[in-house]
């Protein structure tokens, strides 16, 4: 195996599952987009010089971009499947359902943004680097994901708060 990228999947495998969940909203693609993402970047790993984090990052943030404009996949119902029972649980539920329904319907680049500066915790020059755009460009993104979520009605009612 090319040098250091063994070592490089075990060490980011679950990281890189886990931002792909936040872009995808479904573990089953997660898990297929950060499988393909990491094929790409095996491919390309005697190139990548230095840091692949950003490379990868990338690769995995472009392909759900692809992804996401040849198939949208499946819509959720509005009954929810049965669980345990509270109202705990259901207002818990109906926040997070709330809350993911708003980022996902952020445009996939803001949405990108989003979850790689505050729920990867990358810092803006990282996420500019995995997005390959500059600084200013990442903060403008941001600056629009959260005004948009911070109108969005839904997140309102539920009297979620948005950074």
């Amino acid at each position: 195996m090319a040098d250091g990228f063994a070592e490089y999947v075990g060490q980011r495998h679950e990281r890189l599952c886990r931002t792909a969940y936040l872009l995808t909203r479904d573990w089953q693609v997660a898990e297929d987009l950060a499988q393909t993402a990491l094929v790409k970047a095996w491919t390309a790993w005697r190139r990548i010089e230095a840091d692949p984090d950003p490379y990868v990052y990338r690769i995995l943030v472009n392909t759900h971009a692809s992804w996401w404009r040849r198939w949208r996949g499946e819509v959720p119902t509005e009954a929810l499947p049965e669980g345990p029972a509270g109202p705990d649980f259901e207002t818990g539920v109906a926040r997070r359902s709330a809350l993911w329904a708003a980022v996902g319907a952020l445009p996939p680049r803001q949405r990108a943004a989003l979850v790689l500066r505050y729920f990867d915790d990358l810092t803006p020059q990282q996420v500019a680097d995995a997005l390959g755009c500059s600084v200013g460009s990442v903060k403008k993104q941001l600056s629009r994901a959260l005004a948009r979520l911070r109108v969005d009605p839904a997140l309102h009612d539920l009297k979620l708060e948005v950074l």
